[in-house]
């Protein structure tokens, strides 16, 4: 038994293959974004993130798969606390 695509059959399929991604990107669902602030610099601070990570996945959040979060450290600058508390968490979908 051979298989033949005639030329209708081939464009729907290509059509339909075409479309599937825009289609996938529709059904996405927005994830929320959670600011994470430190007066501190990072470097020495890796484990209170990974408590937070751990905070966050017990309440079943899991970051990069249903929740966003935007790091910001002050580096021991407490002026730029104001600056960076106010600075709105951009959208994890762009």
């Amino acid at each position: 038994m051979t298989a033949t695509l005639n030329r209708r059959e081939f464009i729907t399929l290509v059509g339909g293959a075409a479309a599937w991604p825009v289609a996938a990107h529709a059904q996405q669902v927005a994830v929320p974004v959670v600011g994470f602030l430190r007066s501190t610099p990072a470097a020495g601070f890796a484990f209170i993130v990974d408590a937070f990570r751990q905070g966050l996945n017990d309440a079943g959040f899991v970051e990069g798969k249903n929740v966003a979060i935007e790091y910001h450290w002050a580096d021991n600058q407490q002026d730029r606390l104001p600056r960076l508390a106010s600075r709105p968490i951009s959208s994890a979908g762009k």
